[in-house]
């Protein structure tokens, strides 16, 4: 158990994180707060790179295995605030519960993370093999993994540790997420005289039901390969007697472990090619979408929307460590997988770096109205780095 003095460490941090708003975009001033935790708690140096991700540097006193913790500094936005009890910047406690914007999702685990390898550090007196790297990542709710390659590339870590919200549970793995936008291509007229047009939405329309007849993909743990449509939206707009030219369709695909760009793409081509095959007038354009996003620093972000999944066997041997190191300090967590995206769609799922996902809190509690931690998750969690430090850096 943390000692008093301790957990208002984690808390003071935790506190001073989510009254910064931090927007994707706009993770300068969250940064700045964890820059100034990091100089408390005793960290050696401060690395921000071109992004803006601010990484927090241990050094043990001998060569060793290098652990980067990974929690973003962004959050998704406050819509309306005068739906909230509690103000979402205001980092208010209640009773056991922190409230505020990103308690969840992820300053609470990112206090957390950097509290808990500083505590590991002092408990040893910095006598460990190793190095220990605690990253406030940015642009993470836009671009899950993206800005995390600058990262990995500049430390090169052997483990990672994702610290999104799993209930203190250990997380060995996620379906990824890929953007699929299909685009038709018509030619317009006037609504009275259709014949003379070309609907692109009615080709859309003729898609749409090909697609649905796709049989998804399936793997034993991380269940389907989902593709669902998630947007539409047709030009010109709004289409005041015009027949329209063009429509742009958006499906999420959730990706499972092994598949690629290339085999992904290769049901839905085919789908396109038969329906043009059959219709000279059906002419279609499938790609994945391209994000780019100004960073907070000024360099902008660009990604192609395509995130891995990632899956590693349980008993592998960096997780049955970090499993027996939680037992031995009194925890008991369920080794499972994530639900939803996270940076580990680059770490493991594109580098094949070992790694694993514990976090504080319930992951239904991110991005909701008066989003919250309890306390008794974050000290959990900051113990539980701890731990997981004594199993990754045995030597």
């Amino acid at each position: 158990m943390l000692c008093d003095k301790r957990k208002e460490q984690v808390l003071e941090l935790a506190r001073q994180l989510i009254q910064q708003q931090s927007y994707s975009g706009h993770e300068d001033k969250a940064a700045a707060a964890l820059t100034a935790g990091f100089k408390r708690l005793g960290f050696d140096d401060v690395f921000v790179d071109k992004y803006g991700n601010t990484v927090g540097i241990l050094r043990g006193k001998r060569p060793g295995k290098k652990v980067l913790f990974d929690g973003h500094m962004d959050t998704v936005p406050v819509t309306d605030e005068s739906v909230w009890t509690h103000k979402p910047f205001e980092a208010e406690v209640v009773g056991t519960t922190l409230y505020g914007r990103g308690a969840t999702d992820m300053k609470g685990a990112l206090a957390a993370t950097a509290c808990g390898a500083a505590f590991f550090a002092e408990d040893c007196g910095r006598d460990f093999a190793g190095e220990i790297y605690v990253a406030g990542s940015v642009h993470e709710e836009c671009f899950e993994g993206v800005a995390s390659r600058s990262l990995s590339e500049h430390f090169k870590p052997d483990y990672v540790v994702i610290a999104e919200a799993s209930q203190l549970n250990m997380k060995i793995g996620q379906r990824g997420r890929a953007e699929i936008v299909f685009e038709t291509f018509g030619k317009p007229a006037h609504s009275a005289n259709p014949e003379k047009g070309i609907n692109a939405v009615y080709k859309m329309s003729k898609l749409i039901d090909a697609i649905q007849k796709l049989v998804p993909t399936h793997h034993p743990v991380l269940g389907k390969g989902i593709l669902e449509l998630v947007d539409i939206k047709s030009e010109p707009y709004p289409g005041a007697s015009v027949v329209p030219e063009y429509c742009r369709a958006t499906y999420d695909r959730r990706l499972l472990v092994g598949e690629t760009r290339e085999s992904v793409m290769a049901p839905l081509q085919a789908a396109v090619d038969a329906l043009a095959a059959a219709d000279p007038d059906f002419h279609c354009k499938v790609s994945y979408a391209v994000g780019k996003e100004r960073c907070y620093t000024g360099e902008e972000i660009v990604g192609e929307r395509f995130f891995p999944g990632w899956l590693f066997d349980k008993e592998e041997q960096f997780v049955q460590d970090v499993y027996a190191e939680l037992k031995a300090a009194g925890f008991n967590p369920e080794i499972t997988q994530y639900n939803f995206c996270t940076n580990g769609s680059h770490y493991a799922g594109e580098a094949g770096i070992k790694t694993l996902g514990l976090g504080p809190s319930f992951e239904n509690l991110a991005h909701t109205i008066d989003e919250h931690v309890e306390l008794s998750q974050l000290y959990g969690a900051a113990e539980s780095y701890i731990a997981v430090l004594r199993g990754l850096l045995k030597e």
